[in-house]
């Protein structure tokens, strides 16, 4: 009698969790293209319109990538890549990694105040 308890125990456990899970899955979520309320996006507007060009670096498979990054700050102060640009590539083990890597950020510090510039006048 007691084993039963226990099996009828763990199945209506069983159907309490499928019970939830259907309800989790069928709530109701946010929508990513929801409106922002007012103020929210008159500081958004802010914020993308102050948004600046500024050079960057990284490294994937091998590959150094010199980039240009619109940026303007987010929500939580940190800054919010709008835009990534592919400047300039070359192997990460190149022997003349340090001149193309000098010269490579020095164009892309010059096309991002260029960008800069040219924004600022529209």
């Amino acid at each position: 009698m007691l084993g039963m308890v226990g099996i009828l125990a763990a199945a209506l456990l069983l159907l309490l969790l499928a019970g939830i899970v259907v309800w989790a899955v069928s709530a109701p979520q946010p929508a990513a293209g929801r409106p922002l309320p007012a103020r929210e996006r008159v500081w958004r507007e802010r914020a993308v319109a102050a948004a600046r060009w500024s050079a960057a670096h990284d490294q994937v498979d091998g590959v150094t990538r010199v980039l240009l990054r619109r940026s303007c700050p987010g929500p939580d102060g940190h800054p919010e890549v709008l835009e990534e640009r592919v400047f300039d590539t070359f192997p990460s083990d190149d022997p003349m990694w340090e001149a193309r890597f000098t010269e490579a950020m020095a164009g892309a510090r010059f096309r991002c105040s260029y960008l800069n510039t040219e924004e600022g006048q529209a």
